[in-house]
């Protein structure tokens, strides 16, 4: 590796938890003011390096979510009264869970079991003890919904889409309703019906199911095809769009509508939102800052940690100079570059000089000591989906 790509390529510096994105659940008051929905009392709730996400209300007091501990997933129960204690549901060493719902009528709640071995299905988890039963045994259940304590919807992995099932766990019966569906699904609040996001056509479409009937109605549209909705009530649609909430009244907008946005660094790429039953209550998932993803690698780099300093780049990693001119492509090529580098490079360090922050853009002026050579340098990081994406060198 010649001189030069060297030169550009140690500018950059990593860590996430391995294979996800960094999240955490964010808690709120939540109050309607002429229409709008206003939040107060922010909280996050998850605290936690790694994957915290799939918030959803056991009841009006209590969270719970997919949480990381010991390299897996499990539920986290979050009370918020209680002086905002939490507990652990579930404890599966063998496997992680995702997607906590309250079941109708039982003191259990179901979830994802992805095991260790690549198996993946609906389980049923006692509260107070843990203790798992399979629900269904024959579908490889990606996102679900309760319609009532024995009709279950789901969003079922087929190949490379989801398909939308009924499961009637009475008769044991399965049915198929639709084809390649997103993972949102929601039982519209003061209604007979399920929504679900169709992804048949360019531009995603909201629909309603009855899955008594089969019958389906479109809604609206998405807004920019997001994958994350949620009922504020019968008529109100919630979405997240990058550090905004926007909001879609099904009776009487034609186009979305922003409520809030946040300038909190800390709140990026607003997913999974939940409502409590009162409605007073409404949690979400955001994505780590793109500037601590950014220091993480810088942090990983001036200590020779190859590992957490990949962690923090997509695996489709670019690397330009200025302005377009294609150095690296690839996670596998910039790690066996960056190995030998950081092995056989004396005197290595990166110290920020200024740093600029533009929406996923991060501008660092960086003043750089190797092989006993300093100069300076203007690295532009841009992040997408919680990893650096691209990387452009200005020398």
């Amino acid at each position: 590796m010649n001189f030069r790509l060297v030169s550009a390529l140690f500018l950059l510096t990593a860590v996430a938890v391995k294979g996800q994105i960094n999240t955490e659940v964010y808690l709120f008051d939540l109050k309607m003011e002429l229409g709008n929905p206003v939040l107060s009392n922010p909280k996050n709730i998850s605290n936690n390096e790694g994957y915290d996400n799939q918030p959803s209300f056991l009841n009006n007091n209590t969270v719970l979510f997919s949480s990381t501990r010991d390299d897996q997933t499990d539920i986290l129960r979050f009370n918020i009264e209680a002086g905002s204690t939490s507990s652990w549901i579930s404890n599966t060493p063998t496997g992680s869970e995702y997607s906590p719902l309250k079941i109708p009528n039982k003191d259990a709640i179901s979830a994802i079991r992805l095991d260790l071995d690549g198996l993946q299905r609906l389980y049923q988890y006692d509260i107070n003890t843990g203790e798992s039963v399979p629900i269904v045994e024959d579908l490889k259940v990606g996102y679900h919904v309760w319609y009532t304590d024995s009709i279950l919807v789901s969003s079922v992995l087929i190949d490379n889409r989801m398909d939308l099932v009924v499961s009637n766990l009475k008769d044991n019966s399965n049915r198929t309703i639709k084809k390649n569906v997103g993972r949102s699904l929601w039982k519209i609040p003061s209604s007979d019906l399920v929504s679900f996001i169709s992804k048949e056509k360019k531009v995603w479409e909201i629909m309603s199911l009855n899955p008594s009937t089969g019958t389906i109605k479109k809604i609206a549209n998405t807004y920019k095809n997001a994958e994350d909705i949620c009922w504020l009530d019968k008529n109100t649609i919630l979405t997240g769009a990058g550090k905004s909430i926007m909001k879609f009244d099904v009776a009487m907008d034609v186009e979305w509508q922003v409520v809030m946005k946040f300038k909190q660094e800390e709140i990026n790429n607003i997913s999974r939102m939940a409502i409590n039953p009162s409605g007073n209550r409404l949690a979400f998932v955001a994505e780590e800052s793109p500037v601590n993803i950014v220091q993480k690698q810088l942090d990983a780099y001036n200590k020779r940690d190859i590992d957490a300093f990949m962690e923090t780049y997509s695996e489709t990693i670019k690397l330009f100079d200025y302005p377009n001119k294609l150095i690296s492509e690839g996670k596998k090529a910039m790690k066996e570059n960056y190995s030998s580098f950081f092995e056989n490079v004396p005197n290595l360090h990166c110290e920020i000089k200024k740093r600029i922050v533009i929406g996923n853009k991060v501008i660092d002026e960086e003043y750089i000591t190797a092989n006993d050579m300093n100069f300076s340098a203007v690295a532009i990081y841009e992040v997408e989906n919680g990893k650096i994406a691209k990387v452009t060198f200005l020398r």
